[in-house]
């Protein structure tokens, strides 16, 4: 029953919101943002401490991995450029 006081509530602000463009006559409401922040960070699901080292673990291995490949790569056309010319 309180997510639904909490839904219409911020349904509320919304409307506010939009009656405020709509008059031309917008403000800043510091509270309705971090309310509203506070709703969207507590939707989001945070990753486990092991799903966190393991993630970015992979990114790491994956941006050596890229990061080798490119400069393979460009010494590969320096090698044919100097050939050429």
């Amino acid at each position: 029953m309180a997510k639904k006081d909490t839904k219409s509530a911020a349904d509320s602000s919304v409307k506010r919101s939009a009656d405020q463009s709509k008059n031309g006559s917008e403000s800043f409401d510091a509270a309705a943002f971090s309310r509203g922040t506070r709703e969207e960070l507590a939707k989001v699901i945070w990753p486990t401490r092991q799903q966190l080292i393991s993630e970015s673990a992979a990114v790491i291995l994956m941006v050596g991995l890229s990061a080798t490949l490119i400069y393979f790569i460009d010494k590969l056309f320096g090698w044919a450029s100097r050939q050429v010319f």
